[in-house]
């Protein structure tokens, strides 16, 4: 069990303070609910329904969609793009996908790699972009949830304020549905650039994220 959890700590780590904030957001966000339907003069409501209200629903996906977004345009972007002296930037002349050689698929793959990277054709292609596959399809999941749980919160305000419901196509392409979107938006890449280009000239010691110490400042994609 020791060994799992030092081999495992840092999703273990990331995975319980995801919950406890998620829990967290449910108590503040059933809190703030209720406090608004005392205003309107309406019945509060208990937390297991607010829990799996489309207000709740569409709160938590709006972020997660936004989080996803922000790796896919990340894991994209850092195969073209390079900073010079960032550590979360490829070298100069590595820009473009790579050879085989150095990214040990085809021939080139070892013993040690995964069976799908040594494999040709149709199984190395999805192998080799499964990364952003997966985040891209979390991304547009959790956009989808966010939509259909932000129309149906948007309704129920729409019903108390007595105005006429609108159809999902209308929600999407509102002020209401953009707001909400690009301001999660504009946070998550002012976040990805800031990591880029402070990592040029600051430092931690130890992480991964960071260069040695000691390194060049235009040093690049060198790791800590």
């Amino acid at each position: 069990m020791r060994r799992f959890l030092r081999e495992n700590s840092l999703g273990l780590f990331f995975g319980g303070i995801f919950l406890a904030a998620l829990v967290g957001q449910s108590f503040a966000g059933w809190a703030v609910f209720n406090d608004t339907q005392t205003a309107d003069g309406l019945v509060p409501i208990g937390y297991l329904e607010y829990v799996t209200s489309s207000s709740f629903a569409a709160d938590v996906a709006e972020n997660w969609q936004s989080e996803y977004l922000q790796f896919v345009l990340y894991i994209w972007a850092t195969v073209w793009f390079v900073q010079l002296g960032s550590p979360e930037s490829k070298e100069l002349q590595q820009v473009g996908p790579e050879s085989d050689e150095d990214q040990e698929v085809g021939r080139s793959a070892g013993p040690w790699s995964p069976r799908w990277a040594g494999a040709g054709g149709f199984r190395q292609v999805v192998f080799s972009h499964s990364l952003l596959v997966v985040m891209g399809g979390i991304f547009l999941l959790s956009w989808a949830a966010q939509s259909a749980a932000g129309v149906v919160a948007f309704d129920e305000q729409r019903l108390l304020d007595l105005e006429a419901p609108v159809t999902w196509a209308r929600y999407v392409l509102s002020s209401d549905f953009w707001n909400r979107t690009l301001q999660n938006w504009q946070s998550e890449f002012l976040a990805v650039g800031s990591m880029a280009v402070l990592g040029v000239h600051l430092r931690q010691r130890g992480s991964p994220e960071s260069k040695p110490v000691g390194a060049a400042d235009d040093d690049t994609g060198a790791e800590g």
